[in-house]
């Protein structure tokens, strides 16, 4: 349970921003936190987040972390709830979610099994909490007696989307093992954290884990998480879920399921652009290139069409040549796929976990 800290005494629980809180410190400010049936959690520091939501599990309570400048809206809280929290909102409005101690605590021995995460590793904490995966590794990192850090230069593990991994490797020098979410991991950030240790997790906000694998494994089903495709769409039924979701929840990606439980997840149904009849999905177009020397992070968008129906549109961060990006593009591409039109931006909006806010980078080009 999440209440249960996995460290004592001296062990440091977190080394955060320069200083560092032992395991019986944070114990012992657990014990002190005050006493209210609803905390929000929202815009304190991470070290007191932490507290407060180790607190609220500790006695039964709820606590909210939410995005202060992306609240949803207000909401009942159901009978149960712990975590308070939400979608990302990287297509729309966030929607709110509510969360029980055992659907992240069960999780965890088998979170812990296909990481390798050890007490004695120290976890990097890679954006704020109020995206749930941040949120879930600083839990579990302290629920396992781990330490949970914002120093890149101690890290011996992270939590992080590709794009973040891609830096990471030139500057956490300690760094052994990578936990990869949010979005798929890409070649080329795989590439570039050769000699790491790689995990990726494929997962959604309303029902936490679903799939794993250590790179470069396929992605499997978690023991008790159940699956199936429907049109093309994963639906799931999981243990894990938040309060309130159905029984079977699709999330919109499109996927294929292998009957040993293999899971192959292609990205959001959402994100297909209809290229003159041929389907081609946003995500994959984006993963080849991310995978592109020159290209920093890269999004696709459909553009209409009066013949094609839609057309894709590359909106791309560039530390090198855009017309060799083009020509590397245009050889790694189907021919449907590959960029009409090119939108060279300094910085593409993001969500709290650093992933793509696509819907935002959308909504720019109209």
């Amino acid at each position: 349970m999440t209440e249960v800290l996995g460290g004592v005494g001296d062990a440091p629980a977190l080394r955060w921003a320069g200083r560092t809180v032992t395991y019986a410190e944070f114990d012992a400010a657990i014990d002190a936190w005050p006493d209210e049936p609803v905390c929000d959690a929202s815009e304190l520091d991470v070290p007191t987040a932490l507290v407060a939501v180790f607190a609220a599990a500790r006695r039964g309570t709820a606590v909210r972390v939410e995005n202060p400048d992306a609240r949803p809206e207000s909401r009942e809280i159901p009978v149960g709830a712990w975590l308070l929290v939400a979608t990302s909102g990287s297509t729309g409005r966030p929607r709110p979610l509510a969360r029980t101690v055992a659907s992240w605590a069960d999780s965890f021995d088998a979170f812990t099994a296909v990481t390798g995460l050890k007490p004695e590793d120290t976890v990097l904490i890679t954006g704020p909490l109020h995206a749930t995966m941040h949120l879930f590794a600083a839990v579990h990192a302290l629920h396992i007696g781990a330490c949970v850090t914002d120093d890149e230069q101690i890290a011996t593990a992270a939590h992080a989307v590709p794009a973040v991994l891609r830096l990471l490797v030139h500057d956490a020098p300690q760094l052994r093992t990578v936990v990869v979410a949010g979005t798929a991991l890409d070649a080329g950030a795989q590439e570039r954290a050769a000699g790491l240790d790689l995990i990726e997790y494929y997962g959604a906000a309303e029902l936490s884990l679903v799939a794993a694998r250590r790179v470069p494994e396929p992605l499997r089903l978690l023991d008790g998480v159940e699956a199936r495709v429907d049109d093309g769409l994963l639906v799931v039924r999981s243990p894990y879920a938040a309060l309130g979701t159905p029984e079977w929840v699709g999330v919109g990606d499109l996927a294929e399921l292998s009957d040993d439980g293999t899971l192959a997840v292609f990205g959001r149904g959402d994100a297909v652009i209809d290229v003159g009849g041929t389907t081609v999905v946003a995500e994959d177009v984006e993963r080849i290139l991310d995978a592109i020397d020159g290209v920093r992070a890269a999004a696709a968008i459909g553009t209409p069409h009066d013949v094609l129906g839609a057309t894709v549109t590359a909106v791309v961060e560039l530390d090198g040549d855009l017309d060799t990006v083009k020509q590397h593009a245009r050889r790694r591409l189907q021919k449907e796929a590959v960029p009409r039109r090119w939108v060279v931006v300094d910085e593409l909006p993001r969500t709290g976990s650093g992933k793509i806010a696509r819907g935002r980078v959308k909504d720019s080009l109209s």
